[in-house]
């Protein structure tokens, strides 16, 4: 699975950068995408294996982002964010 090709989505590029860094560095492809709608269209036409989730994107939030992936598959998804509520993490685990 070391070639497993991994969509990163986030709008902070240097988080973009050491994300993408260790990913790679450990043999993973990278495709990258900075806004919600971005990672919509990437995921539809790469089928990544695993997809890397802000919550907090431009254009469209990650939490919709990962509804509409949810309603087309069951991509395992990793939620990245700085947001540590609790209600944050229930709405990320529904």
């Amino acid at each position: 699975m070391a070639d497993a090709l991994i969509l990163v989505v986030e709008d902070e590029p240097t988080i973009v950068e050491v994300v993408v860094r260790y990913l790679q560095r450990d043999g993973f492809r990278t495709v990258t995408a900075h806004d919600g709608e971005r990672a919509l269209e990437l995921a539809a036409r790469e089928r990544p294996d695993l997809v890397v989730l802000d919550v907090m994107l431009p254009r469209l939030d990650g939490l919709e982002v990962l509804r509409r992936l949810r309603a087309g598959g069951a991509t395992p998804v990793l939620m990245l964010t700085a947001r540590g509520e609790e209600i944050d993490r229930v709405l990320g685990l529904e």
